[in-house]
């Protein structure tokens, strides 16, 4: 199984979510012969493939004439790792991608801890600040 998440631009919570159980290609862009259909200027009719390889894992390969990014890096094809962040262009859409096991468990992040509140479908985000009680 494999999960893309559209995270909100400016909160990075998550807005969308499609689960796809194994196939040998999941696209997004902005046609609508899409698996993943994102209606954005920046994104392009067919901007990234998912393709499942030879040994049973998921390689990302960036199609779209603006790019596809990974830590602010313009990637053409790279494997895909549990909890990876691809961004659609260099100020598009951000897409986390999780592969097999359950996503709903709760998640260790830097600075907090994250679930996905299934009955809202909604990663919430909690942040955890120092013990003030070190004195």
């Amino acid at each position: 199984m494999i999960t893309l998440i559209l995270l909100n631009p400016i909160q990075s919570l998550p807005s969308q979510r499609w689960t796809f159980e194994p196939k040998s290609v999941i696209r997004i862009g902005r046609s609508t012969d899409n698996d993943v259909v994102l209606y954005s200027a920046v994104v392009s009719r067919h901007h990234v493939e998912l393709r499942l390889n030879n040994s049973s894992r998921w390689d990302i390969i960036s199609l779209g004439a603006n790019g596809t990014y990974i830590d602010g890096r313009l990637i053409t094809k790279v494997p895909v790792k549990d909890g990876m962040i691809i961004r659609l262009a260099s100020s598009g859409p951000k897409i986390q991608i999780h592969v097999g096991g359950d996503i709903t468990k709760t998640q260790k992040n830097a600075g907090g801890r994250s679930y996905l509140d299934q009955s809202r479908d909604t990663l919430i985000n909690i942040q955890e600040s120092a013990s003030e009680d070190d004195n």
